[in-house]
């Protein structure tokens, strides 16, 4: 039998001395924290962002801020949403609502007065708690913590309708179904999320790329792909992945202790072809570095070659990557700090070779004499450059 949840919560959060002034100018009878904040803390987790929900609007909550020396951001004020920036972190305040229409990726609200109505709009049972800001009751219309406490995620009401409303929120599941749920999963979540799969589509690819992200940043996202894949809905968003690969990836950043990383998870699940990374890299708006790291990790081969000399040529993160992704052994780079090579242009020149393109082509030539001698003191290089003058092979 489950463990049933508390019904109150009180972290040290709460105590903090900006979040009570927050509360105070606010008024307690006003505002209710919500969401992930109220959902980590009965799970024992880390809270890295509080929200507070609130029967006032934001015009009236701006002058709450104001008046109180608080400084604020209208983040999303058309949408009810006001940032309070507080010396311990930002906290976002937003006004009771109701949908009006939603097309799916869009929606327009109006505000409300009533908590179980905004309760009812949000996605899932587990993230429509909330808790008083004084006395920290949690207040569940929907059973939320009794699907906590049984690690189930299930959609608010109809699981199609609330897909209907908000695409993403298939995807947002399965992120939530790889952080939190059990198995087996919910059946009408997962049958929903397949049968409204090709809704994904009329997502724009930012908004997907970054939940997608989020999710391969879990600790343990493979279960949840291969699902996706089984269920048709990977197969709309990244046709070409390879939950087998990312299953063995994961095992292995297990195995050596390496912490997770979601561009390397994706490299993974794609073929080791760099066109196709590159044009991924485009579809999820990765940013320019991110489009370079998978694109080198597309360019891997069976074999990744000696870490160090990897490591030196691609940079820690990349080798690490490519050594991962093949299934090979990452110690030797460990605490190793990549060198830099001790040759300079200027000593061939005084070596009586002329300036030019051949300086180049010695240089690079006694760099890989060096790489492949594992990168000796500086010493030995002037011994490595007669070699290579002299054209003798020590």
């Amino acid at each position: 039998m489950t463990e049933p949840l508390p019904t109150r919560i009180a972290p040290e959060w709460m105590r903090r001395e900006d979040i009570a002034a927050l509360v105070e100018t606010l008024g307690a009878e006003n505002a209710r924290y919500v969401g992930g904040a109220v959902r980590d803390t009965l799970l024992g987790l880390p809270v890295k962002d509080i929200d507070m929900a609130t029967v006032l609007e934001p015009d009236a909550v701006m002058e709450r801020l104001k008046s109180a020396d608080i400084h604020r951001i209208p983040t999303g004020i058309d949408h009810g949403t006001v940032t309070a920036v507080l010396p311990g972190g930002p906290v976002e305040i937003t006004t009771l609502r109701h949908d009006v229409s939603t097309d799916g990726r869009r929606a327009t609200v109006a505000f409300a007065e009533d908590w179980r109505e905004d309760a009812a709009r949000r996605d899932f049972t587990i993230n429509a708690l909330y808790a008083d800001p004084l006395t920290g009751e949690v207040f569940d219309w929907f059973d939320g913590l009794a699907d906590l406490a049984a690690r189930r995620v299930r959609f608010i009401g109809d699981a199609r309708q609330r897909i209907r409303e908000d695409h993403l929120r298939i995807l947002r599941y399965f992120r939530f179904q790889a952080r939190f749920g059990s198995q087996p999963a919910d059946e009408e979540a997962e049958s929903a999320c397949a049968e409204l799969a090709a809704t994904l589509k009329g997502l724009s690819r930012e908004r997907v790329g970054m939940e997608m992200m989020n999710l391969l940043g879990l600790p343990d996202p493979a279960p949840t792909i291969a699902r996706m894949a089984e269920l048709g809905v990977l197969a709309v968003i990244l046709p070409e992945a390879d939950p087998v690969a990312l299953a063995a990836l994961v095992a292995q950043e297990k195995a050596q202790a390496i912490a997770p990383e979601a561009l390397r998870r994706l490299a993974a699940l794609l073929p080791a072809q760099v066109p196709l990374a590159e044009q991924i890299a485009s579809r999820f708006r990765l940013s320019g570095a991110q489009k370079k790291r998978l694109a080198l990790a597309a360019a891997r081969e069976d074999e990744p070659g000696e870490p160090r000399a990897l490591a030196y040529r691609l940079g820690r993160e990349s080798a690490l990557d490519r050594l991962l992704i093949a299934g090979a052994d990452t110690a030797a780079l460990g605490q190793w700090d990549i060198p830099a090579f001790p040759l300079k242009g200027g000593q061939i020149v005084a070596r009586g070779v002329s300036a030019g393109p051949e300086v180049a082509r010695v240089l690079r030539r006694v760099e890989d004499r060096w790489i492949a001698e594992g990168f000796p003191a500086a010493p030995r290089i002037d011994a490595l450059l007669d070699a290579e003058l002299t054209g003798q092979a020590q």
